[in-house]
Protein backbone atom coordinates (compact mmCIF):
# COMPACT_ATOMS: atom_id res chain seq x y z
CA UNK A 1 0.00 0.00 0.00
CA UNK A 2 1.52 3.51 -0.81
CA UNK A 3 0.15 6.89 -2.02
CA UNK A 4 1.34 10.39 -0.91
CA UNK A 5 1.96 11.63 2.49
CA UNK A 6 -1.17 12.75 3.92
CA UNK A 7 -3.80 10.45 2.08
CA UNK A 8 -3.87 7.84 4.96
CA UNK A 9 -2.40 4.96 3.38
CA UNK A 10 -1.25 3.65 7.10
CA UNK A 11 -5.19 3.49 8.01
CA UNK A 12 -5.87 1.88 4.40
CA UNK A 13 -3.47 -0.86 4.70
CA UNK A 14 -4.60 -1.26 8.46
CA UNK A 15 -8.11 -1.50 7.17
CA UNK A 16 -7.20 -3.91 4.46
CA UNK A 17 -4.94 -6.28 6.82
CA UNK A 18 -8.44 -6.88 8.60
CA UNK A 19 -10.75 -7.46 5.59
CA UNK A 20 -7.99 -10.03 4.29
CA UNK A 21 -7.90 -12.14 7.82
CA UNK A 22 -12.16 -12.06 7.60
CA UNK A 23 -13.21 -15.49 7.86
CA UNK A 24 -10.24 -17.49 9.41
CA UNK A 25 -7.36 -15.97 7.71
CA UNK A 26 -3.80 -15.30 9.33
CA UNK A 27 -2.52 -11.61 8.10
CA UNK A 28 0.47 -9.92 8.46
CA UNK A 29 0.86 -6.44 8.51
CA UNK A 30 4.24 -4.87 7.72
CA UNK A 31 5.36 -1.19 9.03
CA UNK A 32 8.64 -0.04 7.04
CA UNK A 33 8.87 3.00 7.83
CA UNK A 34 9.95 3.11 11.58
CA UNK A 35 6.55 5.18 12.34
CA UNK A 36 4.61 3.35 14.94
CA UNK A 37 1.57 3.82 12.58
CA UNK A 38 0.14 0.41 13.35
CA UNK A 39 1.18 0.90 16.89
CA UNK A 40 -1.09 4.05 17.03
CA UNK A 41 -4.44 2.56 14.76
CA UNK A 42 -4.98 -0.31 16.93
CA UNK A 43 -3.93 1.50 20.18
CA UNK A 44 -1.04 -0.85 21.51
CA UNK A 45 2.88 -0.52 22.44
CA UNK A 46 4.85 0.61 20.07
CA UNK A 47 5.52 -2.28 18.34
CA UNK A 48 9.02 -4.26 18.78
CA UNK A 49 11.03 -6.00 15.89
CA UNK A 50 8.45 -9.28 16.06
CA UNK A 51 5.48 -10.52 15.15
CA UNK A 52 2.49 -9.49 17.77
CA UNK A 53 -1.43 -10.19 17.18
CA UNK A 54 -2.75 -6.38 17.54
CA UNK A 55 -6.65 -7.55 16.32
CA UNK A 56 -9.03 -10.30 15.77
CA UNK A 57 -10.95 -10.05 12.87
CA UNK A 58 -14.77 -11.45 11.73
CA UNK A 59 -14.94 -15.46 11.38
CA UNK A 60 -11.85 -16.11 13.39
CA UNK A 61 -8.91 -14.83 11.69
CA UNK A 62 -6.26 -12.56 13.14
CA UNK A 63 -4.05 -9.29 12.06
CA UNK A 64 -0.25 -10.02 13.41
CA UNK A 65 1.69 -6.69 12.67
CA UNK A 66 5.47 -6.49 13.07
CA UNK A 67 7.73 -2.90 12.58
CA UNK A 68 10.35 -3.55 10.66
CA UNK A 69 13.86 -1.81 12.30
CA UNK A 70 16.67 -1.70 9.61
CA UNK A 71 19.46 -2.67 12.25
CA UNK A 72 17.51 -5.84 13.46
CA UNK A 73 17.18 -6.70 9.85
CA UNK A 74 20.80 -6.46 9.04
CA UNK A 75 21.62 -8.65 11.75
CA UNK A 76 19.32 -11.05 11.19
CA UNK A 77 21.00 -10.87 7.83
CA UNK A 78 24.86 -11.20 8.27
CA UNK A 79 23.75 -14.21 10.73
CA UNK A 80 21.64 -16.24 7.63
CA UNK A 81 24.45 -15.59 5.14
CA UNK A 82 27.27 -15.33 7.23
CA UNK A 83 26.89 -17.19 10.56
CA UNK A 84 28.14 -13.45 11.74
CA UNK A 85 25.08 -12.99 14.67
CA UNK A 86 28.37 -11.59 16.82
CA UNK A 87 30.22 -10.10 14.63
CA UNK A 88 27.22 -7.96 13.74
CA UNK A 89 26.64 -7.02 17.57
CA UNK A 90 30.22 -5.61 17.65
CA UNK A 91 29.35 -4.10 14.35
CA UNK A 92 26.25 -2.33 15.88
CA UNK A 93 28.20 -0.84 19.10
CA UNK A 94 30.98 0.32 16.61
CA UNK A 95 28.49 2.33 14.63
CA UNK A 96 29.02 0.17 11.60
CA UNK A 97 25.31 -0.48 10.71
CA UNK A 98 24.20 2.91 10.53
CA UNK A 99 27.55 3.80 8.21
CA UNK A 100 27.02 0.54 6.19
CA UNK A 101 23.20 2.05 5.41
CA UNK A 102 23.86 5.70 4.82
CA UNK A 103 27.01 4.99 2.30
CA UNK A 104 24.82 2.75 0.58
CA UNK A 105 20.70 3.87 0.71
CA UNK A 106 19.87 0.54 -1.72
CA UNK A 107 20.92 -1.31 1.36
CA UNK A 108 18.31 -0.43 3.19
CA UNK A 109 15.53 -1.14 1.29
CA UNK A 110 16.98 -4.76 0.35
CA UNK A 111 16.97 -5.74 4.17
CA UNK A 112 13.48 -4.19 4.72
CA UNK A 113 12.32 -6.00 1.32
CA UNK A 114 14.22 -9.44 2.12
CA UNK A 115 12.07 -9.58 5.42
CA UNK A 116 8.85 -8.96 3.74
CA UNK A 117 9.97 -11.91 1.41
CA UNK A 118 10.87 -14.21 4.02
CA UNK A 119 7.29 -13.60 5.70
CA UNK A 120 5.82 -13.78 2.21
CA UNK A 121 7.12 -17.71 1.55
CA UNK A 122 7.62 -18.31 5.18
CA UNK A 123 5.69 -21.87 5.73
CA UNK A 124 5.36 -23.87 8.56
CA UNK A 125 6.04 -27.84 9.69
CA UNK A 126 2.90 -28.91 7.76
CA UNK A 127 4.13 -27.29 4.75
CA UNK A 128 1.32 -24.22 4.36
CA UNK A 129 2.15 -20.86 4.36
CA UNK A 130 2.02 -19.40 7.62
CA UNK A 131 0.45 -16.01 6.08
CA UNK A 132 -2.45 -16.35 4.02
CA UNK A 133 -1.39 -12.47 3.07
CA UNK A 134 1.09 -9.45 3.85
CA UNK A 135 0.28 -6.15 3.73
CA UNK A 136 3.10 -3.94 3.97
CA UNK A 137 2.24 -0.08 4.55
CA UNK A 138 4.70 1.02 1.77
CA UNK A 139 6.73 4.28 1.23
CA UNK A 140 5.23 7.36 -0.10
CA UNK A 141 4.35 7.43 -4.06
CA UNK A 142 7.44 9.39 -4.49
CA UNK A 143 9.88 6.74 -3.23
CA UNK A 144 7.80 3.47 -3.91
CA UNK A 145 9.36 2.74 -7.21
CA UNK A 146 12.93 2.97 -5.79
CA UNK A 147 11.80 0.65 -2.59
CA UNK A 148 10.44 -1.88 -4.57
CA UNK A 149 13.04 -2.42 -7.10
CA UNK A 150 15.80 -3.78 -5.23
CA UNK A 151 17.09 -5.28 -8.40
CA UNK A 152 18.29 -2.02 -9.76
CA UNK A 153 19.29 -0.81 -6.33
CA UNK A 154 22.02 -3.37 -5.63
CA UNK A 155 23.28 -3.33 -8.99
CA UNK A 156 25.80 -0.99 -7.67
CA UNK A 157 26.30 -2.95 -4.77
CA UNK A 158 26.98 -6.66 -5.65
CA UNK A 159 26.79 -8.66 -9.15
CA UNK A 160 26.86 -12.09 -7.32
CA UNK A 161 26.98 -13.47 -3.77
CA UNK A 162 23.99 -13.47 -1.27
CA UNK A 163 22.83 -9.66 -1.61
CA UNK A 164 22.31 -10.09 -5.58
CA UNK A 165 20.59 -13.69 -4.63
CA UNK A 166 18.23 -11.94 -2.16
CA UNK A 167 17.29 -9.34 -4.19
CA UNK A 168 16.53 -11.96 -7.19
CA UNK A 169 13.98 -13.64 -4.94
CA UNK A 170 12.18 -10.33 -3.50
CA UNK A 171 11.76 -9.49 -7.66
CA UNK A 172 10.51 -12.76 -8.28
CA UNK A 173 7.78 -12.62 -5.49
CA UNK A 174 7.03 -8.74 -6.76
CA UNK A 175 6.91 -9.37 -9.90
CA UNK A 176 4.38 -12.64 -9.19
CA UNK A 177 0.33 -12.53 -9.75
CA UNK A 178 -0.18 -13.13 -5.85
CA UNK A 179 1.55 -9.25 -5.49
CA UNK A 180 -0.23 -6.27 -5.77
CA UNK A 181 0.97 -2.41 -5.40
CA UNK A 182 -2.32 -0.52 -4.39
CA UNK A 183 -2.37 3.37 -4.34
CA UNK A 184 -4.62 5.69 -1.87
CA UNK A 185 -5.07 8.96 -2.92
CA UNK A 186 -7.56 11.92 -2.16
CA UNK A 187 -9.41 13.73 -4.42
CA UNK A 188 -6.93 16.80 -5.32
CA UNK A 189 -4.32 17.77 -8.11
CA UNK A 190 -1.27 16.76 -6.11
CA UNK A 191 -2.13 13.31 -4.55
CA UNK A 192 -3.97 12.31 -7.84
CA UNK A 193 -1.25 13.42 -10.24
CA UNK A 194 1.58 11.71 -7.44
CA UNK A 195 -0.69 8.44 -8.45
CA UNK A 196 -0.75 8.66 -11.88
CA UNK A 197 3.49 8.81 -11.91
CA UNK A 198 3.71 5.90 -9.77
CA UNK A 199 1.50 3.59 -11.73
CA UNK A 200 3.52 4.83 -14.76
CA UNK A 201 6.91 4.11 -12.76
CA UNK A 202 5.55 0.91 -11.63
CA UNK A 203 4.44 -0.43 -15.33
CA UNK A 204 7.63 0.24 -16.70
CA UNK A 205 9.14 -1.98 -13.83
CA UNK A 206 6.65 -4.36 -14.60
CA UNK A 207 5.38 -4.25 -10.95
CA UNK A 208 1.89 -5.20 -10.76
CA UNK A 209 -0.15 -2.69 -9.80
CA UNK A 210 -3.75 -2.94 -8.26
CA UNK A 211 -6.43 -0.42 -7.50
CA UNK A 212 -6.55 3.28 -6.88
CA UNK A 213 -8.23 3.55 -3.51
CA UNK A 214 -9.66 7.41 -3.50
CA UNK A 215 -9.75 8.07 0.53
CA UNK A 216 -11.80 10.69 2.58
CA UNK A 217 -14.32 10.43 -0.21
CA UNK A 218 -17.06 13.19 0.99
CA UNK A 219 -20.70 13.36 -0.28
CA UNK A 220 -21.78 16.38 -1.63
CA UNK A 221 -24.29 18.37 0.77
CA UNK A 222 -27.01 19.76 -2.29
CA UNK A 223 -28.91 18.27 -4.57
CA UNK A 224 -27.29 17.68 -8.03
CA UNK A 225 -28.90 20.70 -9.26
CA UNK A 226 -28.64 22.77 -6.89
CA UNK A 227 -24.84 22.11 -6.69
CA UNK A 228 -24.56 23.16 -10.17
CA UNK A 229 -26.09 26.64 -9.92
CA UNK A 230 -25.21 27.66 -6.90
CA UNK A 231 -21.50 27.15 -8.38
CA UNK A 232 -22.12 29.37 -11.37
CA UNK A 233 -23.18 31.87 -8.61
CA UNK A 234 -26.60 32.12 -9.44
CA UNK A 235 -27.64 31.85 -5.50
CA UNK A 236 -28.42 34.35 -3.62
CA UNK A 237 -28.75 35.86 -0.18
CA UNK A 238 -32.79 36.76 -1.34
CA UNK A 239 -33.81 33.48 -2.51
CA UNK A 240 -32.89 32.48 0.81
CA UNK A 241 -34.52 34.88 3.48
CA UNK A 242 -37.73 33.58 3.28
CA UNK A 243 -36.49 29.60 4.27
CA UNK A 244 -34.33 31.17 6.81
CA UNK A 245 -37.31 33.28 7.88
CA UNK A 246 -39.89 30.36 7.98
CA UNK A 247 -37.21 28.65 10.28
CA UNK A 248 -37.05 31.16 12.78
CA UNK A 249 -33.11 31.70 12.26
CA UNK A 250 -32.25 34.93 13.32
CA UNK A 251 -29.46 37.16 11.78
CA UNK A 252 -31.67 38.08 8.12
CA UNK A 253 -29.65 38.97 5.73
CA UNK A 254 -25.91 38.70 7.35
CA UNK A 255 -26.76 35.12 7.98
CA UNK A 256 -28.18 34.75 4.32
CA UNK A 257 -24.88 35.95 2.95
CA UNK A 258 -22.74 33.63 4.49
CA UNK A 259 -24.90 30.70 3.92
CA UNK A 260 -24.28 31.60 0.01
CA UNK A 261 -20.45 32.37 0.70
CA UNK A 262 -20.41 28.75 2.09
CA UNK A 263 -22.93 27.00 -0.39
CA UNK A 264 -20.79 28.34 -3.37
CA UNK A 265 -17.33 27.41 -1.79
CA UNK A 266 -18.79 23.35 -0.95
CA UNK A 267 -20.32 23.47 -4.76
CA UNK A 268 -17.13 24.45 -7.00
CA UNK A 269 -15.41 22.28 -4.06
CA UNK A 270 -17.20 19.51 -5.03
CA UNK A 271 -17.60 20.25 -8.66
CA UNK A 272 -13.95 19.92 -8.25
CA UNK A 273 -13.14 16.78 -6.64
CA UNK A 274 -15.42 15.60 -8.84
CA UNK A 275 -13.63 16.23 -12.16
CA UNK A 276 -10.65 14.37 -10.42
CA UNK A 277 -12.70 11.09 -10.28
CA UNK A 278 -12.57 11.29 -13.90
CA UNK A 279 -8.69 11.62 -14.04
CA UNK A 280 -8.63 8.70 -11.34
CA UNK A 281 -10.99 6.42 -13.62
CA UNK A 282 -8.71 7.08 -16.73
CA UNK A 283 -5.91 5.68 -15.12
CA UNK A 284 -7.24 2.38 -16.19
CA UNK A 285 -7.12 0.52 -12.43
CA UNK A 286 -10.11 -0.29 -10.66
CA UNK A 287 -11.39 2.06 -7.86
CA UNK A 288 -12.56 2.27 -4.78
CA UNK A 289 -13.50 4.60 -2.64
CA UNK A 290 -13.68 4.88 1.31
CA UNK A 291 -15.81 7.81 3.27
CA UNK A 292 -14.34 10.44 5.16
CA UNK A 293 -14.94 9.73 9.12
CA UNK A 294 -16.55 11.96 11.12
CA UNK A 295 -14.76 11.03 14.24
CA UNK A 296 -11.12 9.78 14.84
CA UNK A 297 -10.26 6.51 13.36
CA UNK A 298 -10.34 3.54 15.95
CA UNK A 299 -10.86 -0.05 15.92
CA UNK A 300 -14.16 0.07 14.76
CA UNK A 301 -14.00 2.56 12.22
CA UNK A 302 -11.58 0.11 11.27
CA UNK A 303 -13.49 -2.67 10.59
CA UNK A 304 -15.97 -0.18 8.82
CA UNK A 305 -13.26 0.37 6.34
CA UNK A 306 -12.39 -3.09 5.79
CA UNK A 307 -16.22 -4.12 4.51
CA UNK A 308 -15.46 -1.68 1.98
CA UNK A 309 -12.35 -3.09 0.65
CA UNK A 310 -13.84 -6.59 0.67
CA UNK A 311 -13.19 -7.09 -2.93
CA UNK A 312 -9.32 -5.60 -2.51
CA UNK A 313 -8.04 -9.01 -2.35
CA UNK A 314 -4.60 -9.72 -4.24
CA UNK A 315 -4.26 -13.82 -5.25
CA UNK A 316 -2.97 -15.21 -2.74
CA UNK A 317 -0.49 -18.31 -3.21
CA UNK A 318 -1.03 -22.05 -2.27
Amino acid sequence: MTGKGGTGKTTVAAALALSLATGGRHVLLVETEGRQGIAQLFDTPPLPYEERRVAVARGGGEVKALAIDVEAAFLEYLDMFYNLKRAGYALRKMGAVDFATAIAPGLRDVLLTGKIKEAVTRRGKDGRLVYDAVVVDAPPTGRISRFLNVTGEVAGLARSGPIKSQSDGVMAVFRSPQTAVHLVTLLEDMPVQETADAIDELTALQLPVGSVIVNMATEPLLPADVLATTAAGELTAAALLPALSAAHVSGGAEVAEALVAESVEHARRWQSQDALRGDVEALGRPVVELPLSSSPIDLGCLFELAERLGDLQPAVAA
